[in-house]
């Protein structure tokens, strides 16, 4: 499949939940903590391979990267609430979240599991 298709399908579902999100937040939260990326890239890399292996094993990396990625989402509003600005909070939640992922990614090879 051509980049810029790519480039254009994804961006136009991602503003599309944009939009959504501004006139209801309700329904834009439900699509935005939908695996968006997750579901784009695994149909792009299916249809670009038709390789069920890479599919599947990229599926497995998702599964095990998903739970580091939360405590970005526990920051956020957190730091907000005690009166961070949205790029500061942005910034130190994004911080927070690189750090569970490498802390994480440490425990897992300890399990014998590669992200």
């Amino acid at each position: 499949m051509p980049f810029l298709l790519k480039v254009g399908l994804s961006a136009l579902i991602v503003a599309g939940a944009s939009e959504l999100a501004k006139r209801h937040p309700g329904a834009g939260a439900i699509l935005a903590s939908l695996p968006l990326t997750s579901l784009l890239v695994l149909s792009w890399l299916w249809v670009e391979t038709g390789d069920a292996s890479r599919v599947t094993a990229l599926s497995w990396g998702i599964f095990w990267a998903v739970l580091p990625s939360l405590t970005f989402f526990a920051a956020l509003p957190l730091l907000m609430r005690a009166g961070a600005g949205f790029w500061t909070a942005l910034a130190v939640s994004s911080a927070v979240m690189a750090g569970a992922y490498a802390a994480y990614a440490k425990l897992l090879t300890r399990f014998g599991v590669a992200l």
